[in-house]
């Protein structure tokens, strides 16, 4: 594959606005900038959608399901709910663009993944000649307030401040060069994955912009494009 295009959003749950009830208006301008981004991936043939969980691949045809986020009539995809909820939130947002009807797939990034590892996989899934669209999902750091769902860590608002930057310049070697452990500490889901984008987008001419940064929920949310 080939990548023409890609974006990086955010997986709360809460961007389904059936989970978010009456709070749905407060993710508004989150859910506008996932789908500004989401639409830059029209001009490739297929999607790749990539997110943190347990490694694995699955085909356009997997299911997912919000039923244990308060949502059991939300789906993505026709078969069995296999998908994790980053693939499963990225699944969703895709049917909500003009990329709905573009073939898609789906890969599982484990958490852990060492950085090594991210690049090669990245590098392996842009091998090819095919034009594909990069969708990937992470979250940043989990610790950024003290109303965080864990409790506030001093050196959470810089790394997602460094991951932000990042974003906005393609710097693809500070993406690259995010530290796993310190990843783990701040529980910012979206390192590996992350870091997958970076080995897939390694050598190509795409330009980075940051749409969104902010952290309404005490965890560190993105939406990026690159094209």
């Amino acid at each position: 594959m080939h990548v023409v295009a890609a974006a990086v959003c955010p997986h709360p749950p809460l961007l389904v606005p059936e989970v978010a009830s009456g709070a749905a208006p407060e993710l508004d301008d989150l859910r506008a900038a996932c789908l500004t981004a989401i639409d830059t991936l029209a001009t490739a043939s297929s999607i790749l959608v990539v997110g943190s969980g347990s490694d694995g691949a699955y085909d356009g045809a997997a299911g997912g399901s919000f039923g244990a986020y308060g949502a059991p009539g939300v789906r993505v995809g026709t078969g069995p709910a296999v998908l994790p909820l980053s693939l499963a939130i990225g699944g969703w947002l895709l049917d909500q663009t003009k990329t709905a009807p573009l073939p898609r797939t789906y890969r599982a990034v484990p958490a852990d993944l060492a950085p090594g590892e991210c690049a090669r996989l990245g590098q392996e899934l842009a091998a090819g000649n095919d034009s594909v669209g990069l969708l990937v999902m992470g979250d940043g750091s989990a610790r950024r307030s003290e109303h965080s769902p864990v409790h506030l860590h001093p050196r959470a608002e810089i790394f997602d401040t460094t991951v932000a930057n990042a974003f906005q310049r393609c710097d693809l070697d500070v993406l690259a060069a995010l530290d796993p452990d310190l990843a783990a500490e701040l529980q910012a889901a979206g390192r590996a994955p992350w870091q997958v984008l970076a080995g897939a987008l390694r050598g190509s001419e795409l330009t980075g912009e940051l749409l969104y940064e902010a952290a309404p929920y005490g965890v560190g949310y993105f939406v990026a494009s690159f094209s």
